[in-house]
């Protein structure tokens, strides 16, 4: 497993919440095992004390989204220091479920967590796998969706720095806005000139009389 896939964790428990439109799918225990994903046994661990842990954790982590995605690059990277200080993990040398064709392990690194409740295993995951997405790509490819009033946190991995959505709808809805607000001001424009013109013309026969 890629230590970048870690950091998936953090975009999806960022995204359980949609602070524009006052949504929140993060309300109970089976929404916290979801966010670990199918099969995962440290799911199993969460409780409802979780809940709330897991939403303290969600803010401090879109913190730092909010924080590079207006270029404050210091403070996006005290923020995540702190979590990493505060949910360590080990990272290990594993070869489960990875095998070549000769049915050898293909050794990858993974992150170990020792945690006391599902909340520290989720936020040591989380942090580490930002703090190495961060630290291998720049804090700019940390972002917020530009598609008003979405918020969602998204990772770029454009070649090109050009991402500024969080998903194919937002990027189609963002386009269609901006495609109506241009023709809004083209008809305004249109309208404008024409009226300028009968303008000038009342004028001109005014001045001939």
């Amino acid at each position: 497993m890629e230590l970048a896939y870690y950091s998936d964790y953090a975009v999806r428990l960022v995204n359980s919440e949609d602070p524009a439109r006052g949504k929140d799918s993060l309300t109970s225990v089976e929404a916290v095992r979801e966010l670990f994903g199918a099969g995962q046994e440290a799911g199993r661990r969460a409780t409802e004390a979780d809940v709330t842990r897991f939403r303290s954790v969600r803010a401090r982590l879109r913190a730092v989204f909010e924080a590079a995605d207006q270029g404050d690059e210091e403070t996006a990277v005290n923020l995540l220091n702190s979590l990493l200080l505060e949910f360590p993990v080990s990272p290990q040398i594993s070869g489960h479920d990875f095998r070549d064709d000769d049915g050898r392990p293909l050794w990858h690194m993974h992150l170990a967590d020792h945690p006391s409740n599902a909340t520290a295993g989720y936020a040591a995951i989380a942090a580490m796998g930002l703090a190495f997405h961060l630290t291998e790509y720049g804090v700019d490819r940390l972002g917020l969706c530009e598609a008003a009033p979405c918020r969602n946190a998204y990772l770029d991995t454009s070649t090109n720095r050009s991402r500024r959505y969080c998903s194919d709808r937002c990027a189609t809805r963002a386009n269609v806005a901006a495609y109506r607000a241009r023709k809004r001001l083209e008809a305004d424009r249109s309208a404008s000139t024409g009226r300028s013109a009968d303008t000038a013309q009342r004028t001109a026969a005014s001045g001939e009389r």
